[in-house]
C-alpha cells in the first residue's frame, strides 16, 4: 500500500497556510527528532493569504496578535494588507526551514487510522492530474482552515443571469480586472465587502455596496502608535510581546463587556459612527443592527477608511432586499433599481470541516457531528487527531498557538509513556450530559449554515470550545495532559 518508506513520517500536518506554517515551527522546535511532512493542496505557501486577490485584501485583526507568538511583527502598519502578510508568513518558513517540508499539491482526500498499527493511512491526490499515492503517519495535524478553498458561498440568486456585465466573486477574483470609471455594485456587508468599497473607490469606481442588513463597523487606526513607540525603543521581542499583550487585554475586555452590557456597546458604536458621519447621514438604517455586538463579527477598518469615501460620495450604502437582477444592474424589494457594469458578490464563505477530508477508525466512517469535542482540539473517540480552528472574536492565531503547543506537548508526553495512541473518551459521568453547538452565541450566518456538521461542545471542561483566550491558556497550556480523559494505548514495545 505504502509505495516508499519515504511516504512514512511521525507527524503529517494538512495545509501550509498561517496555521500550518506555524504549526511547524512549534513542532520543529518542541519535537526537534520527529520526521514530519506538510501536505498543501495547492501550489504555494500561504493558503488564505495566497488565494485572496480581492482588492485591497488585508487583515481584519491587529498583526500583533494576528502573528506568530514566536515572531515579532516589525511592519509600521498593524492591520496589514494582504501581500505584506503573505511575506511574513514566507519568511518565517525560510527563517525556520520549514519550507523543505512542504509537498505542493498534495490533496488529501481521506484518511483511515489503524489501532493495530497505531497509524494513519492517507490517500492523497498528487499533481495537476492526480494520481494517488499513500501517506503514513502517527499523528495527523488539521491546518487547513475551515472554508472551502474550492468553491464560495452560493446564495441562490436566481437571476443573476440576466445581468449583462461582470461578476465576480472576491475569492476567484478576475486578474487584471479593470474597474476605473465603472460603476461596481458590491453584494455583503462583512469584512470583504468593506474592504472592496473603499479600496476600488479610491481607484476611481463609482461603488454602491448592497446589504440586506446592517454590521457593525469599528476603525482603528492603521498603525499602533504604542507599538511604534516602543519598538523605537525596545528590542523587537520585547515591543512585539507587549504590544501583544496590551492588545490581547484590550480586545479581551471589551469583548466581556459586550457580553454583559451589550445595550451600552451598542450605543457606543453607533454612537461613533454617527459622530464620524454626521447628523444628516442615516446611520439608524446602514448601521444599526439588529442584533448584539459579537453576536456575528465586527468589521474593523482601518483610518475610518469606509467613512471617508461616503461623505465625499465616492461609495455609498443602499440596505434592502434584492428581488431581481436585470440585464442593467438589480432592483430592490422598494422598487429601487440600481445600474452596474460589475456586480461583486461578497456574500460569504463555504464552510468545511477538517478539509473535507473523509476520516474511518477502523475502517468505520467517522461522522464528526456525532462527537464532543475535546478542548476545541480533538475529538471523542477519533485518536491522534488535532484540529486547528481559531478564535471568530479574537485573532485566529492566538488559538493556533495554543494549539500547537499542545500538539507538542502530546506527542511529547506519548513519547514518554513510550505509548503510540492516544483517544479522548467520554467518562461515565459525561454520558447524557447536556450538548451544545461547537461554537455558542454566534449568529452569523456563515457559521450557522453548517454547525449541523460540525462537533458538539459538552456542558463541562474539557469537552468545551470557549472562544475564551484566557481561559484556554489555563485549560490547554497550563492543565497536564494527562486527565482521566485521554486515554493511551498500543505499546510501542509490543
Amino acid at each position: 500500500m505504502f509505495e516508499s518508506p519515504q511516504n512514512t513520517y511521525d507527524i503529517i500536518i494538512v495545509g501550509a497556510g498561517l496555521s500550518g506554517i506555524g504549526t511547524a515551527c512549534h513542532l520543529q522546535g518542541l519535537c526537534p527528532t520527529k520526521r514530519f511532512a506538510i501536505l498543501e493542496s495547492r501550489g504555494a505557501i500561504g493558503g488564505t493569504w495566497d488565494l485572496f486577490r480581492y482588492p485591497g485584501i488585508r487583515s481584519d485583526s491587529d498583526m500583533h496578535t494576528l502573528g506568530y507568538s514566536f515572531k515579532p511583527w516589525l511592519q509600521a502598519e498593524a492591520i496589514a494588507d494582504g501581500p505584506s502578510i503573505l511575506q511574513y508568513v514566507n519568511e518565517t518558513a525560510r527563517e525556520h526551514q520549514i519550507t523543505e517540508h512542504v509537498l505542493f499539491k498534495h490533496r488529501v482526500v481521506s484518511a483511515d487510522w489503524s489501532s493495530q498499527f497505531a497509524s494513519w493511512s492517507l490517500a492523497v491526490e498528487v499533481g495537476a492530474k492526480p494520481e494517488v499515492q499513500y501517506f503514513r503517519c502517527n499523528v495527523l495535524l488539521m491546518c487547513g482552515g475551515y472554508y472551502d478553498f474550492d468553491t464560495a458561498y452560493d446564495p441562490r440568486f436566481t437571476t443573476l443571469g440576466r445581468f449583462g456585465g461582470t461578476v465576480a466573486h472576491p475569492q476567484f477574483w478576475p486578474e487584471n480586472m479593470e474597474y476605473r470609471g465603472k460603476r461596481v455594485v458590491v453584494i455583503g456587508s462583512g469584512a470583504t465587502a468593506m474592504t472592496i468599497v473603499p479600496t476600488m473607490a479610491q481607484k476611481g469606481a463609482m461603488v454602491t455596496m448592497v446589504q440586506r442588513s446592517p454590521t457593525y463597523v469599528v476603525s482603528q487606526p492603521r498603525e499602533d502608535a504604542i507599538a511604534n513607540f516602543l519598538g523605537r525603543w525596545l528590542p523587537a521581542r520585547w515591543a512585539y510581546f507587549l504590544t501583544r499583550w496590551k492588545n490581547i487585554v484590550r480586545d479581551l475586555r471589551f469583548y466581556r463587556q459586550t457580553r454583559i452590557k451589550p445595550d451600552k456597546i451598542k450605543a457606543d458604536l453607533v454612537g461613533a459612527v454617527r459622530d464620524i458621519m454626521g447628523p444628516d447621514y442615516d446611520v439608524g438604517t446602514h448601521f444599526t443592527p439588529s442584533y448584539g455586538p459579537w453576536d456575528q463579527r465586527l468589521c474593523l477598518i482601518p483610518d475610518d477608511d469606509l467613512f471617508h469615501t461616503l461623505k465625499d460620495g465616492s461609495a455609498k450604502v443602499v440596505t434592502g432586499l434584492i428581488t431581481e437582477f436585470t440585464p442593467h444592474g438589480l432592483k430592490l424589494g422598494n422598487g429601487k433599481q440600481i445600474e452596474a457594469d460589475i456586480i461583486v458578490t461578497a456574500t460569504g464563505l463555504q464552510l468545511t470541516l477538517l478539509s473535507n477530508v473523509k476520516f474511518t477508525v477502523d475502517h468505520k466512517s467517522v461522522r464528526f457531528a456525532d462527537t464532543f469535542t475535546y478542548k476545541g482540539m480533538m475529538f471523542s473517540d477519533v485518536p491522534n487527531l488535532v484540529q486547528t480552528f481559531g478564535y471568530v472574536n479574537a485573532s485566529w492565531t492566538l488559538r493556533t498557538d495554543l494549539t500547537a503547543e499542545f500538539a507538542c506537548r502530546l506527542v511529547n508526553r506519548m513519547d514518554e509513556l513510550n505509548m503510540g495512541q492516544c483517544t479522548p473518551r467520554l467518562r461515565v459521568r459525561d454520558k447524557g450530559m447536556r450538548e451544545f453547538p461547537w461554537i455558542s452565541n454566534f449568529s452569523a450566518g456563515y457559521i450557522q449554515r453548517f454547525m449541523d456538521d460540525f462537533p458538539k461542545q459538552g456542558d463541562r471542561e474539557p469537552w468545551v470550545h470557549t472562544q475564551d483566550y484566557f481561559r484556554d491558556r489555563r485549560l490547554i497550556s497550563k492543565a497536564p495532559i494527562d486527565d482521566d480523559v485521554l486515554c493511551f494505548s498500543h505499546s510501542r514495545d509490543g
